[in-house]
């Protein structure tokens, strides 16, 4: 799934977040805030005019556009001031839980051991490998420190080994649009290659021969990848062959490589459909063939074992079904049904092994992994968690030829663990588990999940841990946190971090609001398009739940979401202000009918199946009805913190910088506003792994403030 907020490589994290009561917060200083100049700008569209004074803002090379972030910038750093110490004392405690010199557990493939590991105060990892065994000699085939020096900011992503394992390609942004350069190292050598390639999607596959390569790469101005390219190593890549064009704007195509490495696959994607291509890994100047035409609303996703593929789909089946067929029949008529639609079942994913397949499934909100032998399909079992609330996933698992399942684990009191479970004798391996420095003991924290009832009777579940012995006397302060869109689910997963917060006596809770998919693909539905506003609905009906049930006050609660939580955040304050005390609107999508208007802004055409098309009536006057941008009013709102990136590649600096200007123009109490942009990095925040914690300090910090806590 891959869109404007959400893809592999990003999801705003819930480390961002904590809260605790206090009394309205009235500005200390007696400093002015900035005040956006008003240039009305008239949008015009459908007979209706929209007047957007702060449509200026948009003019990233305007010398007043970065004057004002950088004075919005001062202005919090002021209202802050008196926090300074107290914000490095909680990114010290928050980075002194984390292991610093550290390593991921190993995995093996084609006869390395592929490993990452950390070394003290160093900022980014160094990515490494052994032949034969860990016991072999260290091979670091990049180390990002040292790659990094002399940038603000630098990523790395994309990476992938030649099958004879003597070339790396990996992808390189230093300014976090996301758009990267390829690169190309001989690991044998050491030697970097001449080839060097633009506008690099992160999305690559080699072709067997070991010297050809596939790759998507984005349009540098929409950030839409829509062109699949073929290049040999060692010649110029201005002369790359181009493979395919995606010339259908709602779509975006990448490629990657079946585990069973048969074949190259080129895969076209819209919010709602997909379409593939597939070819012959060992013929790699040959030509794709269709999988299967796309058609609207058609979603499949394709693995291949031994003669067949097998089929993910929701063909006939909105919570997804398992299809097979032979690898020279992929059209839908030769699909053959292996493991049917279940209504209270959503079927999210298969892995692929040489004797066993292991299902994801998602039963009443929780992800199960079914285990299934090929040789006797009957025999079957499922893995066992034991807890009410838990995030479980399928995890590195590139060998086919192995009995062994390496899964992960977490809960919001379990500290990230991987697992290897031996599937045909079923014992399972704890690996590692994330070590939390200092005095952590899970024992201490308790975690459950309760359900609200929504306005229409729906029962939306909320995932919340605290410290053991919270009494519900309505003082606890509570953060309650939010996403709600692209059928995403925030499952309860553990954070450190956040423990900054439940021992000073939060609670943290999660709210299941539908636009997510915890539930299944109808609550999915039930929270998008048309019904989109179920998602805002639902997030302050669990709110006033947590009230009700004398969790919390509104005087005690808080809530937080980011991109398009960061829109949640903004259509709750404007429905129901009086709920919370707080409120931190992480890179917000906020402006969302002008957004969804201009198809030059980044990603923006690829999102229509989400919100819907405001060229069309009916959709446009909907999305109006709730734009937080377009909805801002003369009222009082909570004290609110907003954050953005003068590089963000999926919401534009603008849409909080406008936001900001209008609320700051219209509201009607004195309570704290404030905003900061980063003005060196975009949607995911600061590229190092301590780094990032200086902007999670200063929102805890902005939260205590408004709790009077200072220690």
């Amino acid at each position: 799934m891959k869109n404007r907020f959400f893809n592999n490589v990003f999801i705003i994290s819930l480390t961002v977040a904590m809260i605790l009561p206090a009394a309205g917060c009235k500005n200390k200083k007696q400093i002015m805030a900035p005040v956006a100049k008003k240039i009305p700008h008239e949008l015009t569209y459908h007979g209706d005019t929209r007047t957007d004074n702060y449509y200026w803002l948009r003019e990233r090379e305007n010398p007043e556009v970065i004057k004002y972030l950088d004075d919005e910038n001062l202005y919090l750093d002021e209202q802050m001031s008196e926090t300074k110490g107290f914000q490095e004392n909680l990114y010290n405690e928050i980075i002194g839980r984390i292991k610093q010199t550290d390593i991921s557990v190993p995995y093996k493939y084609n006869g390395y051991w592929y490993f990452t590991r950390y070394e003290e105060g160093k900022e980014y990892p160094i990515h490494c490998r052994k032949k034969g065994s860990m016991e072999a000699t260290e091979e670091i085939m990049l180390n990002v420190n040292e790659m990094a020096e002399g940038h603000k900011y630098y990523q790395v992503s994309g990476t992938s080994v030649s099958p004879d394992n003597s070339m790396i390609a990996y992808g390189v942004d230093t300014v976090s649009r996301r758009i990267y350069t390829l690169y190309f190292k001989n690991l044998i050598t050491g030697e970097m290659m001449q080839d060097l390639i633009p506008a690099f999607s992160g999305s690559l596959a080699w072709g067997n021969d070991n010297k050809t390569i596939f790759y998507s790469k984005k349009d540098e101005e929409t950030l839409r990848p829509f062109q699949v390219l073929r290049h040999v190593l060692g010649t110029d890549p201005s002369t790359d062959e181009l493979i395919y064009v995606e010339s259908d704007e709602t779509y975006s195509c990448g490629v990657y490589k079946s585990k069973s490495k048969k074949y190259i696959m080129l895969g076209s994607y819209a919010k709602m459909s997909t379409e593939y291509q597939f070819l012959d890994a060992d013929k790699p100047m040959g030509k794709f063939q269709v999988f299967n035409p796309r058609e609207k609303n058609l979603e499949y996703d394709v693995n291949h074992y031994e003669d067949k593929f097998y089929i993910v789909t929701n063909l006939d089946a909105k919570n997804f079904r398992l299809m097979e067929s032979p690898v020279n029949k992929t059209t839908k008529e030769n699909w053959k049904e292996v493991i049917p639609h279940r209504e209270d079942v959503m079927l999210e994913g298969i892995d692929i092994f040489k004797d066993f397949m292991v299902v994801s499934e998602r039963k009443e909100g929780l992800t199960n992994l079914r285990i299934i032998n090929w040789n006797d399909k009957t025999d079957e079992h499922y893995l066992n968690f034991g807890e009410e609330a838990y995030m479980a996933y399928t995890s590195v698992n590139p060998e086919f030829d192995t009995d062994i399942l390496r899964y992960g684990y977490t809960s919001l009191t379990t500290p990230n663990s991987v697992f290897d479970y031996n599937m045909d004798n079923r014992e399972k391996t704890l690996l590692k588990q994330e070590e939390v420095i200092g005095s952590f003991n899970s024992g201490d924290y308790e975690t459950k999940r309760i359900y609200a009832t929504a306005g229409d009777g729906t029962r939306i579940p909320i995932s919340m841990v605290y410290k053991k012995g919270m009494k519900k006397d309505r003082t606890n302060p509570t953060l309650l946190y939010g996403y709600g869109s692209y059928g995403y689910t925030i499952d309860p997963s553990f954070s450190s971090v956040r423990l900054s917060m439940l021992d000073r006596g939060f609670i943290f809770a999660i709210a299941h609001v539908r636009g997510g998919q915890i539930n299944g693909r109808q609550w999915y539905e039930d929270g998008k398009l048309l019904k989109k506003m179920n998602t805002f609905t639902d997030f302050n009906d669990c709110a006033r739940f947590l009230i009700s049930e004398q969790f919390t006050s509104p005087e005690h609660l808080y809530a937080e979401g980011g991109s398009a939580g960061g829109l949640l955040m903004g259509a709750i304050i404007n429905l129901n202000p009086e709920l919370y005390n707080g409120v931190i609107a992480a890179v917000p999508f906020v402006d969302v009918v002008t957004t969804m208007l201009d198809e030059t802004i980044p990603l923006t055409t690829g999102e229509y199946d989400e919100w819907g098309d405001p060229r069309i009536k009916e959709y446009y006057d909907y999305m109006k009805s709730y734009s937080p941008y377009d909805n801002v009013k003369a009222q009082d709102y909570p004290n609110l913190m907003v954050t953005t990136g003068l590089h963000d590649s999926q919401v534009q600096y603008w849409e909080p910088a406008k936001w900001v200007a209008k609320l700051r123009d219209m509201k009607t109490d004195d309570n704290l506003l404030v905003m900061y942009c980063n003005m060196e990095t975009g949607h995911s925040g600061a590229s190092g792994r301590f780094q990032r914690h200086k902007d999670t300090a200063r929102e805890y910090a902005f939260l205590f403030m408004l709790e009077g806590i200072d220690k």
